[in-house]
């Protein structure tokens, strides 16, 4: 039986989404653990947040695992989900200043103020429910629809250094980078383990995945 280890650092929905992942391969063993050898020995591991960034690094540093996230992200296949795609980017302006792991050279900034839509409506922020997604080609969206939705919950979004990684975008109102990718690494700001049938299907892909695009 394959296993995944959901990192458990403090932060993020840890049932939710690990209730979400059973569900969707009910073959693959699912751990929630901050045991660094449970997680370096398991197939694959997601890296889940939600919260501050500061508090995210701090709990990361203060265990260890920040160093356990950097092996990972160089041996299998790794998928973080909301705050844990931010923290794979080299920082972020939430908090003032806040170093995140570097994994993926970028920034992470705030929406603009007064953000409107094409109608001239003000856009609340944090941007909340369920948006639309347009994907690039990768495995991890096999047998999901061009423009499925998904749901988001966030104030700050990744801005990567090399446009090459972004497996995804979504509009609020301008096209921001809603999901990363290179080689064995998968992150995305939305929720999958709250998408509904696209979020278990892209939770099954990941499941079965080799770490090979």
């Amino acid at each position: 039986m394959s296993s995944v280890a959901v990192i458990d650092y403090g932060m993020g929905n840890l049932h939710s989404i690990a209730k979400a992942l059973q569900h969707a391969a009910p073959d693959v063993d699912v751990l929630v653990t901050a045991n660094e050898n449970e997680i370096l020995n398991a197939d694959r591991v997601v890296f889940p947040g939600v919260g501050a960034m500061r508090d995210c690094m701090q709990a990361l540093q203060q265990s260890g695992l920040d160093n356990i996230i950097k092996q990972v992200a160089n041996t299998k296949p790794l998928l973080g989900i909301c705050l844990g795609m931010q923290a794979l980017l080299t920082d972020s302006a939430e908090n003032g200043h806040t170093d995140g792991l570097n994994i993926f050279q970028g920034h992470v900034v705030h929406f603009p103020e007064s953000l409107r839509d094409a109608q001239g409506e003000i856009l609340k922020v944090p941007h909340m429910g369920w948006n639309q997604v347009q994907q690039k080609p990768h495995p991890l969206w096999e047998n999901i629809p061009q423009n499925s939705r998904f749901y988001f919950v966030h104030s700050y979004y990744a801005q990567p250094d090399d446009m090459s990684v972004i497996a995804a975008t979504t509009d609020y109102p301008d096209a921001f980078a809603c999901a990363l990718a290179r080689n064995n690494l998968f992150a995305v700001q939305f929720h999958p383990e709250k998408s509904q049938a696209v979020g278990l299907q892209l939770l099954q892909n990941f499941l079965h995945w080799n770490g090979q695009v």
